[in-house]
């Protein structure tokens, strides 16, 4: 027989203006499980922590939430907090200038005589950490440690603070493979000591080796939970977009045609005089996908931002369009030559998260919109199709884009691209931080690019999507071409071992700079 549930929620239902966000919404979580929340951008995750959290304060949603078995009346943050409930965001709530300790204990500092206990807070944090078996020195300053080691501290810290249930946002979002073991490691032995745990994650690989039950969110609504162990990924993507998904990567007909982008010898220079970019070479034809991967700082991004003309000082090699040199440009030079760039940080260098989807749509493309004055009808009605098209979820294009989820937020980055009438696009990690839903329809609008004619230069580090969607793949490590693969010849030990290893004779392949077709 299950235990009794720690905290339920019971009909939950919370509106905005415009949205039911949750819809009734029900789900259990019992004593010492891991219980994942899976659902696309915009299915009422969010919105469900923010609930649970004391965020959106009782009377403000409709439902119940219990704690235990009885009704809680959390009126704020501090309120959830005394009941136990702890949330571990993307974005850490530490001080980088503070060591660990005083991170672990910060406004919950003991005292003595009125004092702040200073022996007390590291002889603390230290039998705590190692509770945990962390190898993290208490005095160590916290904006030296790794985003892994602050990732752990976080949850040391809310469990100082007696911490009964963590609910843990997309925990691994910007952590390494390594960092990412080591936390559902802890994670395992948390549970083994009784720890209960939310864990919201789109990997699923993450949340089947980690989570006892799974709830599928779709829509504001809880369609199901499943025991993990009965249960796969793909029924898990089945009830997550309420339908059945054959093949994550939509089939094409690739034919690509002449080369429109052509980089050869490709040497670059950062802001410090450091050469991080070495004799790069390839080519982009009409109708083609070129993926480019490589690990972390193997040069992807600053490879794209190169030629966008938003990074670097080039030291030797040329960048042709249609056969004729482009000189380094800026953005808004490359903008007019027909390059768009949909970049890897949206909120940073995407959007401007206070204005609206119309804003920031037009961003890019004033100057097709008058050369004195905004034709404001025709900015409506372009921007109108370009949301229609993308299935951007918002009420309207008045929608404030710091209020969409993550999936949404993208659409709105490659709609602005789009609005360019770009010949090449440049998508650098476009499917990052979204769920499968979301990435599906942004595989679909890839292929139709390629069937327009456009080129397509790819950036990502999940070498399934490499392969999924590439005609050909180049891989860089260190700064170098480490092999060049038609998709044909790439598997995943092939590509990663073109990224991890640099030689003189690179790992290429026949593949080279010839265009695949199938």
């Amino acid at each position: 027989m299950a235990a009794e549930p720690i905290l339920e929620t019971r009909a939950l239902t919370k509106r905005f203006p415009g949205v039911v966000a949750l819809d009734e919404v029900s789900f259990d979580l019992r004593p010492g499980e891991i219980h994942a929340l899976c659902g696309e951008n915009g299915a009422g995750k969010s919105t469900l922590i923010k609930t649970l959290s004391g965020i959106h304060p009782i009377g403000s949603y409709e439902g119940e939430i219990l704690v235990k078995g009885s009704t809680a009346s959390f009126k704020t943050i501090a309120d959830a907090g005394n009941a136990g409930l702890a949330v571990i965001y993307q974005e850490l709530a530490l001080v980088d200038d503070l060591t660990v300790a005083e991170n672990i204990f910060l406004g919950n500092e003991p005292t003595r005589l009125g004092l702040v206990d200073w022996d007390k807070i590291y002889r603390d944090a230290a039998a705590l950490l190692e509770r945990f078996k962390l190898d993290i020195d208490p005095s160590a300053r916290t904006g030296d440690l790794g985003t892994g080691m602050k990732q752990l501290v976080e949850i040391v810290k809310s469990l100082s603070k007696n911490g009964r249930i963590l609910i843990l946002d997309e925990p691994t979002a910007a952590l390494t493979e390594a960092e990412v073991d080591v936390l559902l490691d802890i994670l395992r032995k948390l549970r083994n000591d009784g720890l209960t745990a939310i864990y919201i994650s789109h990997k699923l690989d993450e949340v089947f080796a980690i989570a006892d039950r799974i709830t599928i969110l779709r829509d504001g609504k809880s369609i199901t939970t499943l025991d993990t162990a009965e249960s796969s990924p793909g029924e898990v993507i089945r009830h997550m977009v309420g339908r059945k998904i054959e093949d994550l990567f939509p089939k094409r007909e690739s034919d690509p045609g002449e080369v429109l982008l052509s980089v050869k010898n490709l040497t670059v220079q950062n802001h410090e005089g450091r050469e991080l970019l070495h004799d790069i070479s390839f080519d982009v034809h009409a109708g083609e996908v070129l993926g480019i991967g490589g690990l972390m700082g193997s040069g992807r991004t600053e490879t794209l931002m190169h030629i966008f003309g938003a990074w670097g000082r080039r030291v030797s090699g040329t960048v042709e369009l249609d056969g004729k040199p482009m000189d380094s440009p800026n953005p808004r030079k490359a903008i007019s030559k027909g390059l768009a760039l949909v970049t890897e940080d949206r909120k940073r260098y995407g959007l401007h998260l206070d204005q609206s989807i119309a804003f920031n749509l037009s961003l890019s493309s004033l100057d097709q919109l008058g050369s004195t004055f905004i034709d404001r009808n025709h900015e409506v009605k372009r921007n109108g199709e370009i949301f229609r098209s993308l299935r951007v979820k918002a009420p309207s294009l008045e929608t404030e884009v710091g209020t969409l989820s993550g999936g949404n937020q993208q659409k709105v980055v490659i709609g602005k691209a789009l609005l360019t009438d770009p010949r090449i696009v440049f998508l650098d990690e476009p499917t990052r931080g979204i769920d499968v839903g979301a990435k599906i329809e942004v595989y679909e609008f890839i292929n139709r690019l390629t069937e327009e004619g456009k080129a397509v230069i790819l950036v990502s580090s999940e070498l399934p999507e490499l392969i999924g969607m590439s005609d050909r793949i180049v891989m860089l490590t260190e700064g170098h071409v480490g092999g060049i693969f038609r998709r044909d010849e790439a598997t995943q030990e092939r590509l990663l071992a073109a990224a991890i290893r640099f030689h003189k004779d690179a790992v290429t392949t026949s593949a080279t700079n010839q265009p695949a077709h199938s």
